[in-house]
């Protein structure tokens, strides 16, 4: 992968291979799937800059869209609305959910059981 400038120079870039992301982890992380065996060293580095140009993209829009410009700071709730307002974010769902504190998931879990007790007993009594 090399190429030649205007003066005939060879350029090597490896040099402009430079990724935020350690390489060794995205490896590690590609062959966790049971499909993958061998990965070619250029579809590792296209994986690992892609990933990075990626987080950066939900990063800038996150704090564009979110409340951070005015304290000039990224929150986990500027990223966790992300996926409510883009359609392109809309898998991160799941993965980015909103943040809730223990007592109202405690109140939350209380309400499901008390629901579940009066399902329940519903259906016994119909017996």
């Amino acid at each position: 992968m090399a190429g030649k400038d205007g003066g005939g120079k060879m350029l090597d870039f490896a040099d402009s291979r430079q990724v935020s992301l350690p390489i060794s982890r995205v490896k590690l992380i590609m062959k966790s799937s049971p499909d993958v065996s061998n990965i070619n060293q250029d579809a590792l580095f296209l994986t690992a800059k892609a990933t990075e140009l990626f987080v950066q993209y939900l990063a800038t829009y996150s704090y564009k869209k979110g409340t951070g410009r005015e304290t000039k700071c990224l929150t986990y709730g500027d990223l966790a609305r992300s996926p409510e307002e883009c359609d392109t974010f809309q898998f991160l769902a799941d993965i980015l959910p909103k943040k809730i504190l223990a007592r109202d998931y405690l109140k939350l879990l209380e309400e499901e059981e008390k629901g579940d007790e009066g399902d329940g007993e519903e259906s016994d009594d119909s017996d």
